[in-house]
């Protein structure tokens, strides 16, 4: 039987705790280091699941990878990806194989891809057709557009590409062939994705240019550029921080500050977002730290009121909206959340999913195809919720049921470890009545 988790409703959460090393500046700092030539050294890389795949994936392409403590990896590049001798196994990593495909493009190898019975149900086409376009080259021995998949690479030749939708991961593949693409390589967005991929471009040596397009910009790279090892720091990622954050809002007399929060602007429409809903959010010590700003963000125990989430800052949180969902379940009123159809091809369908998992918990909300509206009131909760192994999904509801009048349970607990090993643990030294596994 499927390990199952349960959190009850819980008396004020007090404390300070830090978040995980952001995980998109993980994946990027161990490919990147793969790419380069030298020595990277990277503090405060998350060591989740999800992470981790990339790290052996790199090294399958033939970098040096060492864990040298917690958070503390060294990559050691030798200029390029090899021929690796076996499947790359990505796990449950979508960022990590999307930017892993788009790095293996440029050089002369052939590469086969896979992942878990979760990913190969995430779409491949949006990252592979761009990358044909340049000529990368693949195969499907089953579905198309789904893994698993071959890609052979080398001999690629710069385009022009406009995004329909912004997507840091179609944006940073892309780029990252283009570094070795003969030309001058363009994304144009229609709104700003995530940047982490063109600041730490140039951290490795690279010059990446950013011009305004619109409501978007335009990203432009030379190819044949070399990079070249650096250190990278990798502060506290915004989406793990959210949780801790979020229980704070709901469970009365509660006061949570999570330090060293990554505070990068196009990260924090969540902060944003929950400040609207009259959340008191105040953030404190503010500083740089591997060319992010972070600062450290204190929440405490808010009357919160039903908001129309701008859809264009969907691209700044996308990944945040499960949480969002639940704490707008003690809101007063609505809270509504379109132009995020993107939440369906996550890990799972994240709209059904938190959709079905708040009205089980007593939640009233109306489910659209490009989003969802979640109206607050009285949460019963008492439900046995369906993740279908996401992370996101089993947190948020393990949030929900520390203010529900009535126990929450989730399964497949275990797969939070993708994205925030010891959050069941984090989250008790805060006060939170999460039991054990059933």
């Amino acid at each position: 039987m499927t390990a199952r988790r349960a959190s009850a409703p819980t008396g004020a959460l007090s404390g300070a705790v830090r978040a995980p090393g952001d995980k998109s500046m993980s994946h990027r700092a161990l490919i990147l280091g793969a790419m380069a030539s030298g020595v990277t050294e990277i503090d405060g890389l998350l060591e989740g699941d999800d992470v981790l795949a990339t790290a052996r994936a790199v090294e399958a392409f033939g970098a040096g990878v060492e864990r040298l403590g917690e958070g503390r990896w060294r990559v050691t590049g030798h200029g390029g990806f090899r021929q690796p001798s076996g499947v790359i196994d990505c796990g449950n990593a979508g960022t990590g194989v999307r930017l892993l495909m788009g790095a293996a493009a440029g050089y002369p190898v052939t590469a086969a891809f896979d992942g878990d019975a979760s990913l190969r149900k995430r779409p491949m086409r949006r990252v592979t057709a761009p990358l044909a376009d340049m000529g990368a080259r693949f195969e499907w021995p089953g579905e198309e557009d789904r893994l698993p998949l071959t890609l052979a690479g080398g001999g690629l030749k710069a385009i022009d590409y406009v995004q329909t939708v912004a997507s840091a991961q179609i944006k940073s593949a892309v780029l990252l062939a283009g570094l070795n693409a003969d030309g001058v390589t363009t994304v144009t967005e229609p709104t700003p994705s995530r940047d982490h991929t063109e600041r730490m471009l140039r951290a490795f040596g690279a010059e990446v240019g950013v011009l305004p397009a619109g409501s978007g910009w335009t990203v432009t790279l030379k190819g044949g550029q070399p990079l070249t090892g650096t250190a990278v720091s990798a502060p506290g990622d915004p989406s793990s921080a959210a949780f801790p954050l979020a229980a704070a809002l709901i469970v009365p007399g509660s006061q949570v500050t999570v330090e060293g929060v990554m505070l990068n602007p196009l990260r924090t429409g969540l902060f944003e977002t929950w400040r609207e809903m009259g959340a008191d959010l105040t953030v404190s010590n503010r500083r740089m730290a591997g060319g992010e700003e972070v600062g450290d963000v204190t929440t405490r125990h808010s009357r919160l009121t039903g908001v129309v989430v701008p859809p264009g800052r969907a691209a700044s949180m996308i990944d945040e909206y499960p949480i969002l969902a639940a704490t707008a379940a003690f809101a007063s009123g609505p809270t509504v959340m379109r132009g995020i159809g993107e939440m369906r091809v996550k890990e799972s369908d994240r709209i059904a999913l938190m959709s079905a998992g708040l009205q089980a918990c007593g939640v009233a909300v109306e489910e659209e195809p490009e989003g969802f509206t979640v109206t607050g009131g009285p949460v019963r909760g008492g439900a046995a919720v369906t993740t279908h192994g996401d992370h996101r999904i089993a947190m948020s509801h393990l949030v929900l049921g520390l203010a529900a009048a009535e126990p929450v349970t989730v399964d497949e607990p275990g797969m939070i470890a993708t994205s925030f090993p010891g959050f069941v643990e984090l989250m008790r030294g805060l006060g939170a009545d999460i039991g054990a596994p059933e």
